[in-house]
């Protein structure tokens, strides 16, 4: 959610940055005119407010003077005044739950560091780590390891429907042994462990900003309140809605490793045929709470953090600088971790790291006190790591003639140093 009073008080920040996401601005136009009608309105309840008040003192003073026929006249007027109050209050909160929806479906500012940009094409490249030394002529593409190894595509599809896989034997046991491996790294980087809830209802998942904007992207139950988290992040940011924390906890950091569900289909048939785009996967989340001052050094800190995962485990990797036009819709700055997919000869995402600043804490109402003033924290968040993206790019980049060997962070965890096949002639 956006700061009102920041729009009122400088509106061209926000057309700027709807400018900078390559976004339509009409909505700030109607926000701005409804805000104009919202203050008018407002003017003129005061008004009634205070001709009511005028005509109370004056029907006591009327009554202690016994002018009974001048007081039934002025409680007359006193009564046309509360009944036009009350449909003003009735305007009024109309229009300010106009505001508030139109607030609600508005992306965050983007950060001025943010370099200006239309697409995923002009995101910035800051660094690779580890050269690639594999290629689509070196590898057999991970969704085509069904026979040879645990997954089994057909099966998904079976009990649940496309974008569904099932994994057997070593494979299941990497999915596992990745996740504890992320958990641990980052319980040694300083976050609190945390298992939450995977179904929240829809006041969290708006605290976060999946609603109202994305409804069509998540799973919600039939007839309920609930929905399927689409990542840790929702309900970790809100396990402080409504709070007012204390200066001196921050920065608070927690991880959490849930399933996340998304309805996102993607148009790569690469992706459909593979584990890089599934309807359900694991994530290891990173969430930071922190002063609005250190946020963006804060933002350093979760990517590093981030990184660190696959600099251990050692996979070739780049860090891009997200575009305006390809920022997420809470992020005011996002870094893309992005691993090598030897099948594919290319990087691809398997991380974002974001300032979300107090775009989420607006919304979920989270406040710390500083003395004697009361804030909004800004809220960061990584993931460390997508574990299904993490597996393909072990499994490729780490695939020899007869199997696959694991990663040496990896093996004490998975309890052998590779998963053997045989290939087909």
């Amino acid at each position: 959610m956006l700061d009102l009073k920041l729009f009122r008080e400088n509106p061209e920040i926000f057309y700027n940055s709807l400018k900078a996401r390559g976004l339509d601005s009409s909505v700030l136009d109607q926000l701005k005119k409804l805000d104009l009608e919202f203050r008018a309105k407002k003017k003129e309840l005061d008004e009634l407010k205070h001709q009511r008040n005028e005509l109370s003192l004056k029907i006591n003073q009327l009554k202690k003077e016994k002018k009974e026929d001048l007081v039934k006249k002025l409680i007359l007027q006193t009564q046309n005044l509360v009944q036009q109050i009350k449909e003003n209050q009735e305007s009024l909160l109309k229009i300010e739950q106009q505001m508030q929806q139109s607030l609600a479906m508005l992306p965050n500012l983007v950060h001025s560091s943010v370099p200006i940009g239309k697409d995923s094409s002009q995101n910035k490249e800051i660094k690779r780590v580890f050269s690639p030394k594999l290629f689509s002529k070196d590898v057999i593409p991970h969704y085509e390891l069904v026979n040879l190894i645990g997954i089994d595509f057909e099966r998904g599809a079976k009990i649940s429907g496309s974008r569904f896989t099932v994994l057997f034997d070593e494979l299941a046991r990497m999915e596992w042994a990745l996740a504890l491996f992320m958990l641990d790294l980052a319980k040694k980087n300083g976050y609190r462990q945390v298992l939450v809830p995977y179904i929240v209802n829809q006041k969290t998942m708006y605290g976060t900003g999946q609603l109202p904007k994305f409804k069509e992207e998540l799973y919600k139950i039939e007839g309920t309140d609930y929905w399927l988290i689409p990542t840790a992040e929702v309900p970790l940011v809100n396990l402080h809605a409504n709070e007012i924390l204390e200066k001196e906890q921050l920065p608070i950091c927690y991880t959490s490793l849930t399933p996340c569900f998304r309805k996102e289909a993607g148009n790569y048939q690469k992706d459909i045929k593979g584990l890089i785009r599934q309807h359900q996967f694991h994530k290891v989340e990173l969430v930071r709470f922190c002063q609005p001052n250190s946020s963006f050094a804060e933002l350093e800190i979760i990517l590093k953090h981030a990184q660190e995962v696959l600099e251990t485990l050692q996979l070739p990797f780049r860090v891009i600088e997200l575009c305006s036009g390809d920022l997420g819709f809470s992020s005011a700055k996002t870094y893309d971790l992005e691993v090598w997919i030897p099948s594919q000869n290319t990087y691809r995402e398997i991380s974002s790291c974001s300032n979300c600043t107090d775009f989420q804490a607006r919304r979920a109402n989270i406040k710390y006190r500083d003395g004697n003033t009361l804030a909004f924290v800004h809220t960061l968040n990584a993931s460390a790591l997508a574990i299904g993206r993490t597996m393909v790019a072990i499994l490729e980049n780490y695939q020899q003639e007869d199997g696959i060997k694991i990663p040496k962070a990896l093996v004490p965890y998975m309890k052998t140093d590779e998963i053997k096949f045989i290939k087909k002639q």
